[in-house]
């Protein structure tokens, strides 16, 4: 049987935790590239348990943002002793989307629940566009990814499979599959003009 690739796994895993934590470190001095490499790095896992969590798309994404202001703010509060940054950050995901779902409840049995749904009156058909316009552009752009880099944006951001659990999945080695990942996030980010 061969060890050498659970060997190299582990090796890769504590090489990235020592990039987090020196991200981490940089985030505590208030260095925003840091912040932007860090998300980079880890959006798809805190993405992927906010989705599992939350069970909405646009819960997730306000979940993730409130992660990543909460790390911004409060890096400090990090410490290497009581274990590994994804696993901290990865707790306060989980914290966040509960949070939310406390408050989604509380909303919802509300004693004038009609107080809290919105009017169609008070929606600007403006905004409406906007938001239908993002969505078929985010589509579209999504569908000119090659298929197997498609794939992989989908295990990674709608099922939330980690860059492991994908190359386990796929039976792709996993630089291929970080590969394809920046790739395809590359190319959205190039087409929708940075806004993803």
């Amino acid at each position: 049987m061969d060890n050498s690739v659970p060997a190299t796994a582990a090796a890769e895993t504590d090489s990235q935790e020592v990039e987090l934590k020196a991200l981490i470190t940089q985030i505590r001095e208030g260095n925003q590239q840091a912040l932007a490499k860090l998300y980079d790095l880890t959006v798809s896992r805190i993405y992927g348990l906010a989705l599992r969590i939350a069970g909405r798309a646009d819960a997730a994404e306000e979940v993730a943002e409130d992660v990543f202001l909460q790390i911004w703010r409060s890096a400090r509060d990090y410490s290497p002793e009581r274990g590994k940054v994804i696993g901290w950050m990865l707790t306060i995901c989980r914290s966040r989307a509960i949070d939310h779902l406390r408050r989604r409840d509380a909303a919802i049995s509300s004693e004038h629940p009609e107080d809290l749904a919105p009017h169609p009156e008070d929606d600007d058909p403006q905004d409406l566009l906007s938001a239908a316009q993002r969505n078929s552009r985010l589509h579209g752009a999504i569908a000119q990814l090659q298929p197997q880099d498609r794939q992989l944006l989908s295990l990674a951001f709608f099922r939330g499979l980690t860059h492991d659990e994908i190359a386990l999945h796929t039976h792709l080695p996993l630089g291929t599959v970080k590969t394809c990942l920046r790739r395809a996030l590359t190319q959205l980010r190039t087409q929708l003009g940075g806004a993803c």
